[in-house]
């Protein structure tokens, strides 16, 4: 399985960086540099290549416009792989490019694999990609779908199986609602359809149209308009074949095919040629004879009745009203009759169709308020657990006296509308149950909780969302995390509290830290240094990874500002070794 990873991001003329290439890694990595570096950019620039604001006041001084650039590995089925290709992005060597462009004038672009797409796109991966926590920019967990979505997966099977029951409840309620709205507003439609069927069917049973009679009338009706002159030509042809009795001197067909026969057999046994020639005449004489006799019975059986013949036309005249309406022949028309009837059929049992319709729909609003009532159960149980679990993991962030809570609500719904009954009440619901999740700080004794996005400062915040997400680790599904001023406030056993518990996340995630305290940096797997070049801009050489002797003078100067001190530097060893054996 793939695991989506942020490789790598350039950034191009956004406030101090010139032109930088940040190179990222699985696991934690640590940004480190001098105030003013422009470590705060590695966020801002992430936050833009996820659909945040473009202000024009990040374009550096004299470029036309910033870029930021993004390379993340991700699974050709991973759901953010899926949205980029329907928005007509293609992968890149299994890796999603995503970048974006913000001009001094304020104008913004946004391209995903080669095309050209909505800045709305980015904020849609975002979801299923990053969770950015900065004192100015904050996503993920912030957003109360997520913070359900997170609750369901930290309760796991508690939650899970009665979900899958409500969500194949739910989703049949939804046809069965379809269906019936369609049966009820559709009402008057549906009876004009059964009145015109009907209507045909009552047409076509009057005259009872045999298969094939329409072809067998048209013969019928042409033989009796023709009957004299069919008679007359038989019997013509009935005289040059056998004689005409009216004229006894007449030469027949017969009579002379009769004496060459007796010519030919009287001289037969000399030639055996003759012989052959002899016999066919024979079979000759028999054919005129036999066509002579069918001849006079056909001319015998000829009836020219008129009163037949207008039977005749009065129900040819009939069937061809039937094909008119109904199909090009009776074949046709006898099709239509039967779907007609098969359809009538249903239309007539739309009444008893919406009678069971109706019962099964009580009958599913009532399952579900029973599973949405077992949901609510199963994530308040667990919902105290998590609140006590992030406080805990607040109390050793530097804030002992902050309490996490959850909320759980329902949107309460009018009797009549469209609801489940839970507790008594008719609320509101959707395809996850009826419950709204809302995470709650209080920061203090005393103090009124609040959503976490106003109940904790600037500063405190990142910490308030590392907490959450450490205790959510494997949980929510996001794959990559980065935190800005995580350690605002805090020093000593904090910190490296707080380097311990980014260390925890990266277990099960990709965490990216930017951060001025030693003892959080010193727990990361890979450390980032953002420096300046002389004119105060960090260039492509300005971003650079450090390793051994680099990364111990860099812990030196993050400790006592002084690079080479002894005392710095022996804390940094020990800083480091605390870390890799304190994970």
């Amino acid at each position: 399985m793939v695991v989506p990873v942020l490789e790598e991001m350039r950034i191009r003329s956004l406030g101090v960086i010139d032109d930088a290439v940040i190179e990222l890694s699985p696991g934690f990595t640590a940004v480190t540099g001098e105030t003013g570096a422009g470590k705060t950019m590695v966020v801002t620039s992430l936050g833009l290549l996820f659909g945040g604001r473009a202000d024009p006041a990040l374009v550096r001084v004299g470029a036309k416009s910033a870029v930021v650039e993004g390379r993340i590995t991700v699974a050709p089925d991973a759901p953010a792989a899926v949205r980029a290709e329907e928005a007509g992005a293609e992968l890149d060597d299994g890796a999603l490019l995503i970048s974006r462009t913000v001009s001094a004038e304020g104008r913004s672009r946004a391209h995903v694999g080669g095309r050209s797409v909505p800045v709305g796109l980015l904020g849609e991966l975002a979801d299923d990609l990053v969770a950015v926590h900065g004192q100015t920019d904050q996503q993920g967990l912030l957003r109360p779908a997520r913070q359900r979505q997170a609750l369901d997966r930290y309760a796991g099977d508690a939650v899970s199986v009665p979900l899958e029951k409500y969500t194949a409840a739910y989703r049949r309620l939804r046809d069965v609602a379809a269906e019936l709205d369609g049966l009820t507003t559709q009402a008057r439609e549906r009876a004009q359809e059964a009145d015109l069927l009907r209507f045909g069917l009552e047409e076509i049973a009057a005259v009872e149209p045999q298969a094939g009679e329409d072809t067998e009338l048209a013969a019928e009706a042409e033989r009796l308009g023709h009957a004299e002159a069919l008679a007359a030509a038989a019997s013509a042809a009935h005289g040059a074949l056998a004689g005409d009795p009216a004229d006894p001197e007449g030469v027949d067909a017969t009579t002379l095919v009769a004496g060459a026969h007796r010519a030919l057999e009287a001289v037969r046994s000399h030639d055996q040629a003759l012989a052959g020639l002899t016999d066919r005449l024979g079979e000759i004489g028999i054919l005129l004879s036999d066509v002579a006799g069918e001849l006079a019975s056909y001319a015998d059986g000829l009836d020219a009745d008129p009163l037949r013949l207008a039977a005749v036309e009065e129900r040819r005249a009939a069937l061809t009203g039937l094909t008119r309406k109904y199909g090009e022949d009776i074949a046709a028309v006898l099709a239509w009759s039967e779907e007609s009837a098969a359809r009538l059929a249903e239309l007539e049992g739309d009444d008893d169709r919406i009678g069971e319709l109706t019962a099964e729909r009580d009958a599913l609003r009532a399952e579900l308020g029973e599973l949405a009532q077992a949901l609510t159960d199963a994530r308040t149980a667990s919902a105290e657990r998590f609140a006590a679990a992030v406080t805990t993991e607040l109390a050793e962030l530097a804030m002992p006296h902050a309490r996490v809570s959850v909320e759980i609500r329902q949107t309460e719904v009018a009797e009549d509308a469209d609801g489940v009954e839970v507790g008594g009440r008719n609320v509101a619901y959707g395809p996850a149950g009826v419950d709204e999740v809302e995470l709650f700080l209080a920061p203090h004794p005393g103090a009124q909780p609040r959503p976490i996005v106003k109940g904790a400062s600037g500063g405190e915040l990142s910490r308030v969302m590392l907490g959450i997400e450490v205790v959510f680790a494997g949980s929510d599904p996001v794959p990559t995390y980065l935190f800005d001023e995580v350690d605002a406030g805090v020093g000593g056993k904090a910190a490296v509290e707080v380097g311990r518990r980014l260390a925890r996340l990266a277990r099960s995630a990709q965490v990216v830290v930017v951060t001025h305290l030693p003892q959080v940096a010193a727990f990361a797997d890979r450390q980032l240094l953002v420096e300046k070049t002389n004119d105060g801009s960090v260039t492509r050489s300005g971003v650079t990874v450090l390793e051994g002797e680099d990364r111990i003078r860099e812990l030196s100067r993050m400790l006592a500002g002084q690079e080479d001190s002894e005392t710095a530097r022996a804390h940094a060893e020990e800083l480091l070794e605390t870390a890799r054996s304190g994970r």
